[in-house]
């Protein structure tokens, strides 16, 4: 199996790649950690390749697709694994480079990845898109509205590739996780019900994909829950959530790093498309 994974330093990533690796998949492992992607190749010699654009760049993530494809042929499996979280305050000025920097990742980070790769995918007639969207895009939640905006996006966006791929051949999945012990919940100050252990999490990804299923939510039970909750008054909906700390905005303590921000929110310049093949061996051609 040809398989792109972005977010590839992230606990969920981590997991997907180290269980993908261990079936004898070839991995292009898109992150920005070089040492945690080299220790990742290194488990599989030969069969991975380190990339390191900002997937919101759609120079560095095409420069990327043309030489993996030239490595190891059109990909089967393309996961949109890439986000980053953090609290959000609309009353804070600053915060809106936070938004912005949020949805180019979340959002705008999963189309880019995919758009090189849809119509070689779609003229072998095989392969599966693979966005890892949240529950947090079912509804909106206080103090977290630029992520749970960037993910409600995402699952239209994915809904509306699902559509336009009907009858290609090409699945599209969307992933709604819930709560994994990753380390951008780890500054959550509030309950995480349903929590799951990243590796736990990537065998249900991985298994739904195999499945064909289009929906995918990490725990099943997580999504009855919030299914629940939906069907209470929107009043009482807020009243229980208003009740629950924030998620710590970016600079805050227990707030996970946003790349591409300085420490006073203004956004970095962009870095230059980054190539690096640290995986010592060549990719089989296809």
């Amino acid at each position: 199996m040809n398989v792109v994974l972005s977010g590839a330093c992230g606990g969920l990533g981590q997991a997907l790649a180290r269980q993908l690796v261990a079936h004898g998949a070839q991995v292009a492992l898109v992150g920005l950690d070089v040492d945690r992607l080299q220790a990742l190749a290194d488990t599989a010699p030969g069969r991975c390749a380190i990339y390191t654009p900002d997937v919101a760049d759609g120079d560095a993530v095409q420069a990327m697709a043309h030489d993996w494809m030239a490595r190891a042929g059109t990909p089967d499996l393309v996961i949109a694994n890439a986000g980053v979280a953090g609290g959000y305050d609309t009353a804070q000025a600053e915060d809106l480079q936070v938004f912005r920097r949020m949805l180019e990742i979340n959002l705008l980070g999963a189309a880019t990845l995919f758009q090189p790769f849809v119509a070689p995918m779609r003229a072998q007639r095989k392969g599966a898109l693979v966005g890892v969207a949240s529950i947090a895009g079912w509804r909106g939640m206080p103090g977290n509205g630029a992520y749970c905006a960037s993910k409600a996006g995402l699952i239209r966006y994915l809904e509306s590739l699902r559509a336009e791929l009907r009858g290609s051949g090409l699945t599209v999945h969307t992933v709604s996780p819930g709560y994994i012990r990753t380390p951008l919940t780890a500054g959550n100050r509030f309950v995480m019900p349903g929590l799951l252990e990243a590796d736990e999490a990537a065998r249900q990804l991985l298994q739904g994909v195999a499945a064909r299923r289009a929906h995918i939510v990490l725990p099943r039970r997580i999504g009855w829950l919030s299914r629940a909750l939906a069907c209470l008054p929107a009043s009482l909906h807020d009243r229980i959530l208003l009740a629950q700390p924030r998620k710590p905005r970016a600079g805050e303590a227990g707030a996970t790093p946003i790349p591409g921000l300085s420490p006073g929110h203004a956004p970095a310049a962009s870095p230059a498309p980054s190539i690096s093949d640290l995986a010592h061996e060549r990719p089989p051609q296809r």
